[in-house]
């Protein structure tokens, strides 16, 4: 078996590492006012246009989950309060990692440096990353990059600041449509999917798959 040997082990952070709960949010905010199926769609929805809404020009986070929830809201015939757009936001500092994610980092990060790419504001990232049980030699943000993923700027940026080309990382992630299908086009040839469950395998896009970070270590021979 041949393993992965990387300058670096890039991460999707949300989502791949820190349990993103965006879903559990909108229910705790609209589960008594939508039965189960239109609750689901809503939370669809919202995923779709916080998707939506970071293919536009850069803007701080804050406004791409306003803009997304009031979509949401509106397409869904719900009642639409700033108050809730804020306090979601406010929620995702507080999110901590997936259960599999602190052991599996520590051991890679014993023999690669560990870097994070991630949509997020540089006053959130912190409080998720002190969660996530493993040092990181990097972690760089859509605020940083003026660009979120799936924008093949985000990646560039992180390049240029780490010096390095898509050659020289492995990245990591649960999600296609914001990393792995843009990682493909750039380049990346080494990716790792987690199968979070939050989308369906594309075997088109030329990745190893684990189910959770437990496995990570053994992309590597470790």
């Amino acid at each position: 078996m041949s393993f992965i040997k990387p300058k670096y082990v890039t991460f999707d952070c949300h989502g791949t590492l820190i349990y993103f709960a965006m879903d559990a949010a909108a229910r705790k905010l609209y589960g008594d006012t939508l039965a189960e199926p239109a609750m689901q769609t809503f939370i669809t929805d919202f995923s779709a246009y916080r998707l939506d809404e970071v293919m536009d020009a850069w803007k701080p986070f804050e406004d791409i989950v306003y803009n997304a929830l009031e979509r949401t809201c509106r397409r869904n015939a719900v009642p639409f309060r700033p108050e809730d757009a804020r306090w979601v936001y406010e929620q995702i500092p507080s999110w901590g990692p997936h259960p599999d994610v602190p052991a599996g980092l520590a051991k890679v990060a014993r023999e690669i440096p560990l870097v994070i790419l991630s949509n997020a504001m540089d006053d959130q990232i912190p409080h998720n990353v002190a969660r996530l049980g493993a040092p990181f030699h990097k972690v760089y943000t859509a605020q940083q990059a003026r660009a979120y993923k799936p924008h093949f700027k985000a990646f560039e940026y992180m390049f240029d600041m780490l010096g390095c080309g898509p050659e020289d990382i492995c990245h990591v992630s649960s999600s296609f449509r914001y990393d792995h299908m843009s990682a493909h086009d750039l380049g990346i040839k080494n990716k790792v999917w987690v199968n979070r469950g939050h989308e369906p395998p594309n075997p088109y896009y030329g990745y190893t798959e684990i189910k959770d970070i437990g496995g990570l270590p053994g992309v590597f021979g470790l």
